[in-house]
Parts: structure tokens; C-alpha cells; sequence
């Protein structure tokens, strides 16, 4: 079996935890290939690394690996997206940071993760992308994301207008500070804090969700994912932004965007006793009396 470990490090991360999981990987002949800036982070105080081999980029993985695991907060999975791709590595994300609804599995079910990988008794989500398209290059091999695209009027300046068409036809024009559009998997996120709807990740939609609109009668609307989305911006200044989850580039009003499905996805490792369903009670706090 061939697992790799990325982390952004920084303060979430402690050696004790990455020792955890490499003398548990170890406990079952596993051989980790770590990224190379978590390994240099810790490569002096970690025990048993004469059998450890690094990755620096996307370019170092293929499809012989059997898993990434992913240590941080969902920031971290979603830079994981950027390192996957196309290849098709499940990504098991364990959650360092604090709300965690993409990296859900607590860092103290570190062991009982690695048995499940190497039981493969675990279940695979297959999570889709919404992809970018533009008449100039943005965003270089990776013009996709895991929760969102989104437009953005750029720090204090005034609102922007924002033409959207469904697949060509008119929809709305946004006078707002911006605009959304989610995967499912991104309604929890950015969309959610915008009064967004959560929907469930195999619900094969995307969510259009204005931020901060001038027109209290605009509303997020759910659109199917087969519909290309495609956007004409407008403002009192010649620049605004454009984001792939936490990734942005200021671009001109005169650039042309459209988003649409991408055509592979991100797939997702759950342990068996997680659902959708539990993760949204757990992280929201549905069905808890937070008044005691």
C-alpha cells in the first residue's frame, strides 16, 4: 500500500501528531511519501524516517498511490484538490482546524483511520468540480475547485453589476458585492455564510448565491450542473476578482468567464460510520438545546 501525508503545517500541526500517524503507518508495514515541507518542518525529531520518501508537487503523484491524507482544516483539502487533480487518489481529510466539514475525521481516530485504509473498509464520495473557463489564462493547470467560484467587487469599492446567463439565456443582473457559484460540496461554505441553501453533495447542482445584494428581492437559486453559467461584469472601477476556492486573480471588466461541471472528480474518503446527514448535525449544532 502507498500513502501520502500533506499538511500545510504552521501551528495546527504538532510533531506528536505527525508521529502518530507515521508509527501507525509503520505498525502496518506502510512506508509514508510525505510532502516535502511538513518533512523538513519535522524531519529532526521525527523517529523511524530511514524508509520515508517526500513529494514536492502534482507531478510526483500517480495512480499507483492508494491514498493522500490530508492534515489541517478544509483549507488543506482544498489544497490537496490542486495536488490530485485528474488522478483519481482518494483523499481522507483529518481535521486540525476547527469547523472541518470537508476534513470531518477528529485527529484522535488517527489509528483507526490507518486501519480502515488498510482494511479498505471505508467508502469513497465522489465529489464534483466546477470548472472555469476564460478568454484569457487564469489560475495556470488548475482552473477548477472542490466548493466555489466567485466574483468579487475588490476591497472598498462601490458594488458591480453582474450579468448572468444560464446556458446563454439571461437569468439576473446582480447589483452586489459579488456572486457564488457553489458545488454542493460548497454549500456548507462560503455560500452557507451568504444565506445560501445547503444541498446534499450528490444532488448534481450548482448554487447561485449574490453577496451582499442591493435588491433585497434576489435570492440563491439551485440551477442543474449540466447548464454552462457565463457572467458580464460591470463597475465604476476597470478591475475586479475573481476566486477558485481560496485562490484569486484581479482581472479587467473586459475579460469573459463561463463556469460548468468539470468532466472528473474529487474523491472523498469516509469512514463507514459517517454520513452527510451526521456531519451537518455534528458541525451546525442541529438538534442540540445550546441554551444549557
Amino acid at each position: 500500500m502507498k500513502i501520502a501525508i500533506y499538511s500545510r503545517g504552521g501551528e495546527h500541526i504538532q510533531l506528536a501528531d505527525l508521529q502518530n500517524l507515521t508509527d501507525a503507518l509503520n505498525a502496518v508495514k506502510v512506508n509514508p511519501v510525505v510532502h516535502e515541507d511538513i518533512f523538513n518542518q519535522f524531519r529532526n525529531e521525527l523517529t523511524n524516517v530511514e524508509g520515508y520518501t517526500t513529494f514536492a508537487d502534482s507531478e510526483d503523484l500517480d495512480d499507483s498511490f492508494d491514498c493522500l491524507i490530508s492534515l489541517g482544516g478544509d483549507g488543506t483539502m482544498l489544497d490537496t484538490v490542486t495536488l490530485v487533480r485528474d488522478k483519481n487518489i482518494p483523499v481522507l481529510g483529518v481535521n486540525f482546524g476547527r469547523l472541518g466539514f470537508l476534513a470531518s475525521l477528529g485527529k484522535e481516530n488517527l489509528e483507526a483511520a490507518v486501519q480502515a485504509l488498510v482494511t479498505r473498509s471505508y467508502a469513497v464520495d465522489k465529489r464534483t468540480l466546477v470548472h472555469l473557463d476564460a478568454n484569457i489564462p487564469m489560475f495556470g493547470e488548475t482552473p477548477y475547485a472542490l466548493n466555489e467560484f466567485a466574483i468579487h467587487k475588490r476591497e472598498t469599492s462601490p458594488m458591480i453589476k453582474i450579468h448572468t446567463y444560464l446556458n446563454g439565456e439571461f437569468l439576473n443582473t446582480y447589483w452586489a458585492d459579488g456572486l457564488i457559484v457553489s458545488t454542493p460540496t460548497g454549500s456548507t461554505g462560503y455560500s452557507l455564510s451568504c444565506n445560501g441553501p445547503v444541498v446534499f453533495p450528490e444532488s448534481q447542482s450548482f448554487v447561485i448565491t449574490p453577496v451582499a445584494p442591493h435588491n433585497l428581492n434576489v435570492r440563491p437559486i439551485i440551477v442543474p450542473d449540466n447548464n454552462i453559467i457565463s457572467f458580464e461584469v460591470e463597475g465604476r472601477t476597470d478591475q475586479f476578482i475573481c476566486a477558485l476556492d481560496s485562490r484569486r486573480e484581479t482581472v479587467g471588466k473586459q475579460v469573459q468567464l463561463a463556469v460548468k461541471k468539470e468532466n472528473f472528480t474529487i474523491s472523498l474518503v469516509r469512514l463507514h460510520e459517517k454520513n452527510f446527514l451526521q456531519t451537518l448535525r455534528e458541525k451546525l449544532a442541529w438538534g442540540f438545546d445550546t441554551r444549557n
